[in-house]
């Protein structure tokens, strides 16, 4: 490769997104900067050929192999072809998939960096039992290992725990040490790496990239940037249907469970009751089990049949239907943003809430239409109702189906990581929303989070899980 560049555009206009100018050099750090909306994602489209430049130039001088993704996309794209794998006679019934190690470079099983993402010991695991921090995770050593000369990142710290975050910082540094170039697509201030030496700023599809060298007027300008922006006093819409009454003394409960994968136990004689109005956090590590707590709940986790776990009253496997259980529940977390892969507008998604449906097959009533309208205004997105589902970036997409999940006022709100993908103003309004809904009795809670930050006063109760080894 002769040229110095690996990306070089000039004057480019596509749908969405224009960039007057940027150059990408060899071996350097970048941090593309926007809020939800703001067309960011647009780049990772564009500099891997899913989006072409309608005027201008863009010069891409590496070979299309070696420009690798990290995005909720790219670990979807990964999850429907294991889902298209089982469902066919390409996977053996003793097997669940493919393993972790089948997707690094045999001859590079040794390197130092899958310790730093404290991944060596899931290397046997397969990515179906993997969490979704730990995908992530894979996704970058995948990348890395396989000699990327440009790797992108869409907001790569989500999901994961403190003690990962570091991790992967770390690695992406090595990365860039090793003479990948990085580029970080970020919602978050609070997530820049101090290793990064280059700015740029997406606001309402133009990209702006700032002076090259990384120093407190930098930050300063992201500051400004979003000076301003930050929600008021967020409330639940007016019309939100109101907590029914509950009689029983808790509405989850789960007696001694264990749950195990491959013979690993993920969860080990759990405990766990909740009351109503009994606002829950769960936290641990990626892979302690948080993901497979709440299917015990949901009934997602299958093991659940095999473990004393009673839910609104009703012992899982002793006949009960599983509308019982749906009507009174709602929930958001990465697996149900996987399999909400259904071509359906943005209102239609919401009042599936009503029906626990992922898209809308039942006509809703006029009230329902309302209510899901009423929500939409809640999280600012009334002008996207027809707009389709697929075609939103993923924080709008997130913030859809916190609506859906919300939309029919459930007994039991299960909330796993909701505030992923988010950035920092629509973040501060789900946690608006978090203390309306304990103001007016709306909802018990159970919520998982990694950031501190969302540790809110309003959990009674805090469940931390352990990684076993």
């Amino acid at each position: 490769m002769t040229a110095n560049y690996l990306i070089e555009i000039v004057d480019v206009e596509c749908d969405g997104l224009e960039v007057a100018s940027w150059r990408v050099n060899t071996g350097e750090a970048w941090c593309v900067f926007g809020r939800n909306g703001s067309g960011k994602q647009l780049l990772d489209r564009l500099l891997t050929g899913d989006l072409t430049p309608r005027k201008g130039q863009l010069s891409i001088a590496v070979a299309s192999s070696k420009i690798r993704l990290v995005s909720f996309e790219a670990e979807q794209a990964i999850y429907e072809e294991e889902r298209r794998l089982a469902a066919g006679d390409w996977i053996p019934e003793d097997e669940q998939g493919t393993r972790v190690e089948d997707f690094l470079p045999r001859d590079k099983l040794d390197d130092p960096l899958i310790d730093t993402l404290k991944m060596r010991h899931r290397l046997h695991a397969f990515y179906r039992e993997l969490s979704t921090g730990e995908s992530r995770k894979l996704l970058v050593l995948k990348a890395i290992l396989e000699d990327a000369q440009l790797l992108l990142c869409d907001n790569p710290f989500d999901s994961l725990d403190q003690q990962s975050v570091v991790a992967l910082g770390d690695t992406l540094a090595q990365a860039v040490s090793r003479g990948i170039s990085v580029v970080l697509l970020l919602s978050n201030r609070s997530d820049i790496p101090a290793w990064i030496q280059h700015f740029a700023l997406v606001e309402c599809g133009r990209m702006t990239p700032m002076r090259a060298d990384a120093g407190p007027a930098q930050r300063a300008l992201l500051d400004q940037q979003i000076a301003g922006l930050a929600v008021g006093e967020p409330s639940l819409p007016e019309d939100a249907i109101a907590l029914e009454s509950y009689e029983a003394d808790y509405i989850a409960e789960l007696n001694g469970c264990t749950v195990r994968y491959g013979g690993r136990p993920v969860l080990d004689e759990l405990t766990l009751k909740i009351a109503p109005l009994q606002h829950t956090l769960v936290t641990g590590e990626n892979g302690a089990g948080k993901s497979t707590l709440l299917g015990l709940i949901t009934g997602d986790c299958l093991q659940c049949f095999s473990n004393d776990v009673t839910v609104f009253g009703h012992r899982r496997g002793t006949g009960e239907s599983v509308w019982d259980i749906k009507r009174h529940l709602g929930l958001v977390g990465s697996e149900l943003h996987r399999r909400y892969a259904v071509r359906c507008d943005v209102l239609s998604t919401v009042c599936s809430g009503f029906f626990d449906s992922i898209g809308l097959y039942d006509t809703p009533s006029e009230f329902q239409v309302r209510i899901a309208r009423e929500w939409l205004a809640a999280i600012e997105m009334s002008d996207k109702a027809s707009v389709g589902f697929q075609s939103l970036s993923y924080g709008e997409q997130r913030l859809v189906l916190i609506a859906r999940a919300m939309v029919k006022s459930p007994l039991l709100l299960v909330l796993d990581e909701p505030t992923q993908g988010l950035d920092e103003v629509n973040r501060q309004r789900i946690l608006g929303f978090m203390s309306s809904i304990e103001a007016r009795r709306h909802s018990t809670l159970l919520f998982v989070s990694h950031r501190e930050d969302e540790f809110l006063p309003l959990f009674r109760q805090h469940l931390h899980l352990k990684l076993n080894p």
